[in-house]
């Protein structure tokens, strides 16, 4: 009886057991199919395949002739080796850059690396980035036409609506019929959006658009770190029906406020469902073309052997390939900043040092004089009698003292200066700081010395009756006198008054603008 009993006890468990495992199971089993199209590695994941006709990046982004490899620029945009400045910060600036072919991709990706900088607080008036059925090359929407057909992805400045909703990221759609409503800052037309700020960042701002199974998905770098994988969810919007075929372009505006708007990179992927067949390879460039790259290919190859030529040359005893270790990164170009920036102090505190030795030399130049004096006034005391004046010496003496006090102001300053570079510094440059505190001591340490062998000759030649002339030093000429000076001061006073109204007028006038 208790073996039978002890045995339903085991089946009872075990069951339990079992229909705890299958649960387990069939939870494991739905969430793998959930995130199967998320996970990198899964076998639903969309297959990747890079653009090069729709995309640009530096460097040599441009080629001689300023133009862009299958882009078009329009407007305000100047391309260049690594960017391409869609608009300077100057005022009412327009300019766009469009892919030359459309693109037939019925799901694709892109990642757009860019920077938005301007000197104020606030900015004007945004970027956009567009996948439409035609090139809007030049218009009032962010700098391209309005009623596209397609779709357009706004980063949107400056608050028109005065909602404080700016800068933001807005999704909106097109038929060709709508009028962008530019006083709300489209927000009654948005798709989706979120807020983010992507002005003035330490790095550049990317932006990551994916078009895949009619989702578009918009997900944001914020420019905060250099990860280039440091993506955070903007906006999604599901049932997004596109054109077929587009043209890829961004542009940009400015209006009464501006801000540089520079595009580092426009990268396009195709993106291709698993189990589908994948897309067939581009046809080969037309002859002319392929001639005219090859041309230019040659070209850059010509000025690439004789430039190697000459260094050669110039440097017969280097052979070696130039590794990675010759080039300077961020970090080592901020040290090296900083480190620079402390030999230029070194260098002031070496001319102050100079200066202060000019005046021990100039103080020591005084010393011997009356020395002289007083050595040549004690010799004729003893057969003549006479009278030292006092009151001279006494003159000199505090003359002295008032330089001391002079140099050891000085010396306080410098050492001020010197700690606030032993905070910058590490504690390698300890040893100069005290070097450098110890030179201005022994300074204070001869005026001292000046300062004691002037009153011991003072008292050892001078009598009870006696006073002990110095020799008198040639007047100074006055370089400025009282009638000039005041002129000066009144002439100043004058020019200030009118700088004074000559802003005023600029600001108010600057105040009617706005």
């Amino acid at each position: 009886a208790l073996r039978q009993h002890w045995g339903r006890k085991m089946a009872v468990s075990m069951d339990k057991w079992l229909i705890a495992a299958a649960g387990l199971l069939i939870c494991s089993v739905i969430f793998n199919r959930t995130n199967a199209g998320v996970a990198p590695g899964s076998n639903d994941a969309p297959h990747r395949r890079f653009e090069y006709k729709y995309s640009f990046k530096g460097p040599h982004l441009s080629q001689s002739d300023g133009t862009i490899p299958f882009w078009v620029h329009n407007g305000n945009a100047i391309p260049s080796a690594d960017q391409v400045r869609i608009t300077p910060s100057l005022r009412s600036q327009k300019g766009s850059v469009w892919t030359k072919n459309k693109a037939n991709f019925e799901n694709w990706e892109t990642e757009i690396t860019f920077r938005v900088t301007g000197r104020g607080r606030i900015g004007a008036d945004g970027l956009a980035i567009w996948f439409t059925s035609d090139q809007g090359l030049e218009g009032p929407v962010f700098g391209a036409t309005d009623s596209w057909n397609g779709l357009g992805i706004f980063f949107d400045s400056f608050d028109n609506d005065a909602k404080k909703n700016n800068p933001a990221v807005l999704i909106v759609g097109n038929n060709g019929k709508l009028v962008y409503d530019h006083q709300n800052d489209g927000s009654t037309q948005a798709l989706g959006s979120c807020l983010r700020d992507f002005r003035n960042k330490p790095y550049p701002v990317r932006a990551k658009i994916t078009y895949y199974k009619k989702s578009l998905t918009v997900w944001i770098n914020n420019g905060f770190t250099p990860d280039k994988e440091d993506y955070e969810f903007c906006a999604k919007v599901d049932n997004m029906i596109i054109p077929t075929e587009g043209f890829f372009g961004i542009s940009a505006a400015t209006g009464g406020l501006a801000d540089d708007h520079d595009v580092l990179s426009f990268l396009t992927f195709r993106l291709t469902e698993p189990g589908q067949q994948e897309p067939v390879p581009d046809p080969e460039i037309p002859q002319e073309e392929k001639e005219k790259y090859q041309e230019e290919f040659e070209h850059f190859q010509q000025d690439f052997d004789k430039k190697k030529h000459e260094f050669q040359k110039e440097h017969p005893d280097i052979h070696e390939q130039p590794s990675e270790d010759n080039y300077e990164s961020v970090s080592d170009r901020e040290v090296r900043q900083i480190f620079e920036g402390q030999n230029r102090i070194h260098l002031e505190i070496k001319q102050l040092n100079r200066q202060l030795g000019m005046i021990l030399d100039e103080q020591r130049r005084y010393v011997t004089i009356v020395t002289d004096e007083i050595t040549k006034r004690g010799a004729v005391a003893h057969g003549q009698p006479g009278q030292t004046p006092t009151e001279e010496l006494d003159s000199i003496v505090k003359a002295q003292q008032e330089v001391l006090r002079n140099v050891n102001d000085m010396r306080n300053t410098l050492t001020e200066s010197l700690r606030l570079v032993g905070n910058v510094h590490n504690q390698g440059n300890a040893a100069g700081t005290y070097e450098t505190v110890q030179h201005f001591n022994d300074i204070k340490e001869h005026l001292h010395m000046v300062k004691k062998d002037i009153d011991h000759l003072i008292q050892r030649n001078r009598g009870p009756n006696e006073k002990v002339t110095c020799p008198e030093l040639p007047p100074f000429p006055s370089c400025l006198s009282t009638t000039h000076f005041f002129m000066f001061v009144a002439v100043q006073t004058v020019l200030f008054i009118g700088y004074i109204m000559y802003r005023g007028q600029q600001e108010a006038a600057a105040k009617k603008f706005f």
